[in-house]
C-alpha cells in the first residue's frame, strides 16, 4: 500500500474536505485568499529565516574549514 502525504497520520479524503468545509463555513468565501495569502507570506517569512541562518552557520564554519586545512599541510 502506498503512502502519500495526504494520508500521512491517518487523515484522508474525507477529513481534508471537512476541514475545508469547516473553514468555509467559518472564514467565508472572501475571507479565504486574505487568509491563505497570511499564510503565503508567513511561510515565506519562515523560510527566509531559516537561509539566513543556514548563511550565517556557513559563514562561521568557512573560516574553521581554512584553518583545519592548512593546519594539514
Amino acid at each position: 500500500m502506498m503512502m502519500t502525504p495526504l494520508f500521512i497520520g491517518g487523515i484522508g479524503m474525507q477529513e481534508v474536505l471537512l476541514i475545508a468545509l469547516v473553514v468555509l463555513l467559518f472564514f467565508g468565501g472572501k475571507k479565504i485568499p486574505e487568509l491563505m495569502k497570511g499564510i503565503g507570506k508567513g511561510v515565506r517569512s519562515f523560510k527566509e529565516g531559516m537561509n539566513n541562518v543556514e548563511k550565517e552557520i556557513e559563514e562561521v564554519r568557512e573560516p574553521e574549514r581554512k584553518e583545519s586545512e592548512h593546519k594539514e599541510r
